[in-house]
């Protein structure tokens, strides 16, 4: 699919662009010498705009530099985005068309044999996460169970006071080009010596029953280098919902988001989650179509925490290629410390 050969559609040229992204198996940069128009919507180009989805997305990503060129600066510095030892993915070039169509061609039959990149490590020490299940509440005063995920870079040495004020003034923009927000969404940025936080309001259901999938409504960066985003759950009339099916995609999209924010540039990371009021769940099926009539709501015996506590570290991939397989373990783990889940 390229953009060349859309026909006239009815929505918004980036949302044509964005929404065939999603539906592709791969997605194929090309880096020329001109970055291209930057939109006044984003700030940044078509392309960038592109990459930052398809990372967000968990696409695989394969990027050709063309040889022979010299690159404008705002390419340049792209270009150092894309090729990134640590977040980014390792680019072929080529010097013309029969030579990038050759390798294009040799990329797609090794797409189904290519091995996963994610691995896991024993940790050699106890790390210190910063949680926030106690703090309750969301932007407008809504109180409601939390999904929190929680990302540490291992060994990493934590930034200082000037680094942090510097990320905590980017940190808003970084989420609007991930895609993660509208935008229309209005971000309440704050900040302290200990962290930065944006915050972003719930939507309005059109009425008092309706059915609200998990929405984000916050993101912190701790000093430490921990990545930290809140969202909530699925929920109904009936309340908020633990779905097998729906809890592990809901964290798939989070740990990718994360990555999307470009913030962890260590190669290891220790990933947590955790429910705040978990006693105001429960585990059922969530039908964004209709809400549920009737729900078993609280009646345990004992309060009890909803909460991961690592034990390995994960390769960076966790927040890319291997987001799914992470996501999927957390959530087990997770579901089956609900008390009706024995």
């Amino acid at each position: 699919m390229r953009f060349e050969d859309f026909s006239a559609q009815p929505t918004p040229s980036r949302e044509a662009c964005l929404a065939a992204l999603d539906s592709a198996n791969v997605c194929v940069f090309l880096l020329g010498p001109s970055y291209g128009h930057v939109f006044p919507e984003t700030g940044q180009s078509a392309t960038h705009d592109e990459w930052v989805a398809a990372k967000t997305a968990g696409k695989p990503r394969w990027v050709y530099r063309k040889l022979g060129v010299t690159f404008e600066d705002a390419q340049q510095s792209f270009a150092r985005d894309v090729e990134a030892y640590a977040t980014g993915v390792f680019r072929d070039s080529f010097q013309d068309t029969a030579e990038l169509l050759t390798k294009v061609v040799r990329k797609v039959k090794e797409l189904e044999a290519g091995p996963s990149s994610l691995s896991f490590a024993p940790l050699t020490q106890p790390v210190s996460l910063r949680r926030s299940l106690d703090e309750g509440g969301v932007q407008g005063g809504v109180s409601v169970p939390l999904l929190e995920l929680h990302v540490l870079p291992v060994g990493f040495a934590g930034y200082s006071a000037r680094q942090l004020e510097e990320l905590s003034t980017s940190l808003a923009d970084r989420i609007r080009r991930s895609g993660a927000v509208k935008s229309d969404t209005a971000l309440t940025a704050s900040s302290s010596q200990a962290h930065a936080i944006v915050s972003m309001p719930l939507s309005r259901p059109p009425r008092w029953d309706a059915t609200r999938p998990g929405e984000l409504v916050e993101v912190r960066l701790h000093k430490t280098g921990q990545v930290s985003l809140r969202a909530t759950l699925p929920r109904d009339a009936m309340g908020s919902i633990l779905d097998q099916d729906a809890l592990p995609q809901q964290i798939t999209a989070l740990l990718r988001l994360i990555g999307a924010l470009n913030l962890i540039q260590h190669e290891r990371i220790v990933v947590a989650v955790g429910v705040s009021d978990p006693q105001l769940t429960q585990i059922d099926r969530f039908n964004p179509h209709q809400s549920r009539t009737r729900a078993e709501l609280g009646g345990f015996m004992r309060s009890f925490a909803l909460q991961t506590e690592p034990d390995e570290s994960a390769s960076l991939a966790a927040l890319d290629a291997g987001a799914e397989e992470v996501a999927r373990t957390l959530s087990r783990v997770l579901i089956k410390q609900h008390p009706s889940a024995t």
